[in-house]
């Protein structure tokens, strides 16, 4: 009772993680109305930073509790810089994309690192299910009617975000290879998103001047940003996987295209055209066909077959 109980409790939890990502299309896009997307990706990172700090001291002496194996800090310090790098131009390819976008197609097109991994597995040696090639082409037609106007032209905003889909592909199988290295998952976090500032401190010096009215005026969107969508989705996502089967896990974190979708209408007024509602179901019905273990069941439901 107390386990199916717990498997509930982690589906919520995962489920309240989507619609806080997809809430956060919404906040980055009202952030940009003050400041420039280097100076926002910076400043909801240090957010991400700091209040991820006592979560991370509490995952090291938890850790320490149970004896598990010590992690170096040359270990933490270059996971952290291989995820965090790649986190911090996602996260501005995708920022900067906002600005020439809504907010519901900024999700969808995101959502397609669902399909990206098992793909970009491929030239790692790993080889992905068939059904993957299916969903490919489903996210290639989505992406075609979202993104894709007459004479074949993608939209800057689009293209940015398309980019961002391709980098968090990478920092998604980054942290696979380094968080099974390492014995606090949190810590590496930590140091993803401090590497992450950094990336995003050196383009907000280099390409953007910093106006203090401004951060002030876009304070509410980044502290929803950097406190509910960076530390706490990451920290309900680490506590709600380690009791959930990972295509479900991920196919509820999914869900935060959805949300965008939603959100972006409700709270922006953002409508999508008829043939971009159809771009953005094709992405979805990818990402549920790429999640959802197909196999497992049919294979489970002629075994009961059999068995009658």
């Amino acid at each position: 009772m107390l386990q199916k109980h717990r498997k509930l409790i982690c589906t919520l939890l995962l489920l309240l993680t989507s619609v806080i990502w997809g809430a956060a299309f919404v906040a980055q896009s009202v952030g940009m109305d003050y400041v420039g997307p280097w100076t926002y990706v910076f400043s909801r990172y240090v957010l991400s930073t700091l209040v991820l700090l006592p979560v991370t001291v509490l995952a090291d002496r938890s850790a320490s509790a149970r004896e598990l194996p010590p992690t170096s800090r040359r270990e933490y310090i270059t996971g952290g810089a291989a995820c965090g790098i790649l986190l911090g131009l996602a996260s501005i390819s995708q920022q900067a994309g906002i600005q020439y976008t809504t907010a519901g197609k900024a999700g969808f097109i995101t959502a397609l690192y669902v399909v990206l991994v098992p793909v970009i597995s491929l030239f790692l040696g790993r080889r992905p299910d068939k059904k993957i090639w299916l969903c490919v082409m489903l996210g290639l037609a989505g992406l075609y009617l979202i993104s894709v106007k007459e004479g074949f032209q993608t939209g800057t905003g689009d293209a940015l975000v398309m980019l961002c889909a391709l980098l968090f592909s990478g920092q998604i199988l980054c942290v696979d290879y380094f968080s099974r290295r390492v014995r606090n998952p949190v810590k590496l976090a930590n140091y993803q998103f401090f590497f992450c500032m950094l990336v995003n401190l050196i383009g907000m010096l280099l390409f953007e001047e910093i106006h203090f009215d401004a951060l002030r005026a876009a304070a509410a969107s980044i502290i929803y940003a950097g406190v509910l969508s960076g530390a706490v989705g990451y920290t309900l996502q680490i506590i709600a996987q380690k009791y959930t089967d990972p295509a479900v896990a991920s196919l509820l974190m999914s869900l935060e295209s959805v949300f965008s979708v939603l959100f972006g209408w409700l709270i922006l007024h953002q409508l999508l055209t008829g043939r971009e509602l159809i771009g953005c179901g094709l992405v979805f019905l990818a990402v549920l066909i790429a999640e959802l273990p197909f196999e497992k069941w049919i294979r489970s439901v002629s075994g009961r077959s059999a068995s009658r």
